[in-house]
């Protein structure tokens, strides 16, 4: 019998089709049922309240290692590996992963293939084999996963600061584990690290300890009557969740500078304090309105002052690291090299921030606003994959009363002052740490972190210094955002008589086409326009991609502080540099897309080079290019199988060959070239009536084609290039082999 709780009702999405149900097994395993009659794809996610927060002392990675081993085989599927290639064979996919306290397994597959595939997943948490054979195997696994990251930055950087913590503390662990954690050092000392991980598993893979979400296009009595059937079989022990009480930072930890060497070529900084957990206050959400001031790009914000100086090309800031116990917020600042030479006046603009936000008080108007911009994106969310959205519950089910499972900590609601400002005093000199990343540090270290072997050195940093940073630091104009102009208010659905089923070409001339497709599906107050620029000149050398490529960065670079604020409110928009020229993509809720495509479209016509943010994005995607020969070995596998296949493929060593030789003059010179001939491939989609799409593709006509000196001139019929791609003849073999362009990395790959 199942324990249903018809009683508890569940927040959903206004605009969600989809039927869920809470039940209870027996066994005391909770579970979501989520019925979609329209899934063309079933995907079910089972999480464990056990990570490797849980390890033993001496055998870092055992979680990890767990998740391995777990897949294998199970007595009633005894055939190894037979799980994962009936997955394949049916459509699927499968994967899972350990985090510090849960691990996470998923799958998805074919309608047809559900149940099977459902019973087989279940076996796993009832009866699995873990043959000692497979032992030494699945280490190797995790040893080669290992290798694999270890040129991470991101993973480096976040097992530095783990390092520096506490470490009697879980989160002073290194998570994966590796040959030596797993094989040598356990051996050493007499340890079975087989034996070990069955009573891992005995401990902890407890019914009560798990969450399911099942997804499937069956009723969900129907989904209700099958997860009884194979679940209810999973042991429960009764042992309570594991607990981690304390805070992983004491004194020593905190007010410290790290420098440290990354992999690749820029500059970063991180400051992180240590916080209360939003987690005890989701409803206030007050990590969330702090994230959204101090993350801002508009005018008057800390980012947009620092892009003024030319210091930083991207900001971040929210909470990161968190659990139960203990939460890290952080802000991450991506800076040019001039920034890294004012890192001082940069934490020193930021805690002036942070003493604007102290004065200004909590305001509610802007936690109202943002409450909007969250209900709005919370109620008129995108479908996303089934296994994505099976995972994105169930791993968070522990921490969220039912009813919010579905929207968890996106929609904070409860305005409190008090809870807003307890958060941001904790944001204080006394509690900060900085991570500094430069490759320029290199030699200049004195220790080294044991597990990714990232080179850095401590000092400490004393509120009397920082108060120093700060009366030094620029005085700049530093002032809250303005009232979002771009915050929809009309989710009407238009009457589109239309049925179209296929995309229709509404016109087609020689200077655009236009394909047309209404939204008769999913009922969302969103439309999506792109606009493909084919010019002929864009493209014809490799200096020509690289100046293309300045071109479109530098748009979206003097769009940032106007279109920011759309962002906010659901509506993005990209430019991007194309093998045949570039394109403008716009996709969100369509009440005022048509006022940023404007502006867009402007932007793009009256472009003029500013030199010092020509040498800022210059310097950006010189680094982007360096970084390339970091790219994982099956990255670089298919850059070489795409420029091998592809025509016209300019390799990526010829641009980087040419940058150091762009000027600002180069671009002001070529960008008039580069337009003077276009066509223009357009699609738009979604809620948009056929007269206001031909109204749209009109105005950017009129816009570049029309008036007395035009921008743009149609194509000659003999510019109009399609795109070619070599064909391989069937029964033909070819072997491309090519050396790794990082020697530091260890591993290979294969692509057919």
């Amino acid at each position: 019998m199942a324990v249903c709780k018809d009683d508890i009702e569940i927040l959903t999405p206004r605009t969600d089709k989809r039927e869920y149900r809470r039940i209870v097994l027996k066994n005391s395993l909770q579970v979501l049922l989520i019925s979609d009659p329209e899934t063309d794809k079933c995907a079910a996610s089972m999480n464990v309240c056990v990570g490797f927060f849980s390890d033993p002392d001496g055998l870092e990675g055992l979680a990890h290692f767990l998740e391995h081993m777990l897949f294998y085989a199970s007595e009633k599927y005894p055939l190894e590996d037979s799980y994962s290639k009936y997955i394949a064979e049916h459509g699927g996919r499968r994967n899972a992963f350990t985090s510090s306290e849960c691990t996470n397994f998923h799958f998805d597959v074919n309608t047809d293939g559900f149940e099977e595939a459902l019973d087989r997943f279940a076996q796993f948490f009832i009866k699995p084999l873990m043959s000692a054979d497979a032992t030494t195997r699945e280490i190797k696994a995790v040893d080669s996963e290992n290798k694999k990251n270890l040129l991470s930055d991101g993973r480096r950087m976040l097992q530095l600061q783990r390092h520096i913590s506490m470490e009697g503390h879980p989160y002073h662990k290194f998570s994966t584990g590796n040959w030596d954690t797993l094989d040598v050092r356990p051996k050493a000392k007499g340890v079975d690290t087989r034996q070990e991980l069955l009573k891992f598993h005995e401990e902890y893979y407890s019914a009560n300890l798990m969450h399911l979400v099942v997804y499937s296009k069956e009723s969900p009595d129907k989904i209700q009557s099958l997860v009884e059937d194979k679940f209810q079989e999973i042991r429960n022990s009764g042992r309570s969740f594991p607990s981690f009480p304390g805070q992983p930072c004491s004194s020593e930890h905190l007010q410290i500078l790290v420098r440290a060497v990354p992999i690749k070529e820029g500059n970063k900084l991180r400051i992180v304090w240590p916080i209360t957990p939003e987690i005890h206050y989701y409803k206030e959400g007050p990590c969330s309105y702090l994230g959204h001031l101090i993350g801002h790009r508009g005018e008057g914000s800390l980012f947009y002052i620092l892009k003024k100086l030319g210091w930083a090309i991207g900001l971040y800031a929210g909470e990161g690291v968190w659990t139960l116990e203990f939460s890290f917020f952080e802000v991450i600042i991506d800076l040019t090299d001039a920034g890294h030479d004012h890192m001082q006046d940069i934490v020193g603009l930021l805690f002036k921030y942070i003493q604007l936000l102290q004065q200004s008080g909590v305001r509610k108007w802007i936690f109202d606003e943002l409450l909007a911009v969250c209900e709005t994106g919370f109620h008129y969310q995108d479908k996303v994959q089934p296994i994505y959205y099976v995972v994105n519950i169930a791993s968070e089910m522990r921490m969220y009363p039912p009813k919010d499972w579905l929207v968890r900590s996106s929609m904070p609601s409860n305005f409190n002052q008090d809870i807003i400002q307890m958060v941001l005093n904790e944001l204080s000199l006394d509690k900060v740490r900085i991570f500094w990343e430069s490759k320029k540090f290199e030699g200049l270290t004195d220790m080294v972190e044991p597990w990714y072997g990232t080179a850095y050195s401590i000092e400490k940093v004393t509120t009397s210094m920082i108060q120093e940073w700060m009366s030094m630091a620029p005085n700049e104009n530093l002032h809250l955002p303005a009232p979002n102009i771009f915050i929809p208010t009309d989710f009407s659905l238009k009457d589109l008589e239309e049925k179209i089923k296929y995309p229709v070409l509404l016109r087609n001339s020689s200077y655009s086409r236009v394909w047309y497709k209404p939204d008769i599906m999913f009922s969302s107050p969103k439309a999506y326009v792109k606009i493909d620029f084919n010019c002929p000149y864009a493209s014809n050398s490799p200096e020509a991609q690289i100046l293309t490529s300045i071109f479109a960065q530098l748009v979206m670079d003097y769009l940032n502080e106007y279109a920011y604020y759309a962002q906010v409110a659901g509506l993005h928009y990209y430019i991007s540099n194309t093998d045949r020229g570039f394109e403008v993509t716009l996709d969100g809720y369509n009440h005022k897309l048509r006022i940023l495509l404007e502006t867009v479209v402007d932007k793009i016509a009256k472009f003029e080079v500013k030199p010092d943010r020509f040498s800022v994005i210059k310097e950006r995607v010189t680094q982007d290019y360096q970084n390339l020969k970091f790219q994982q070995p099956y990255e670089q596998a298919m850059y070489y199988c795409s420029l091998l296949l592809e025509d016209r493929s300019w390799p990526w060593m010829e641009k980087l060959e040419g940058l150091p030789n762009v000027k600002a003059e180069d671009l002001a010179k070529f960008a008039p070239v580069m337009l003077s001939r276009a066509f223009l491939e357009c699609y738009i989609a979604g809620n948009i009536e056929r007269a206001e799409a031909e109204s749209m593709i009109q105005h950017v006509e009129d816009i570049f084609f029309k008036g007395s000196n035009p921008i743009c001139q149609p194509l000659f019929p003999s510019q109009h290039l399609t795109n070619r791609v070599v064909q391989l003849e069937r029964g033909m073999n070819y072997f491309y082999p090519k050396e790794g362009l990082n020697p530091s990395d260890e591993n290979s790959a294969l692509l057919h």
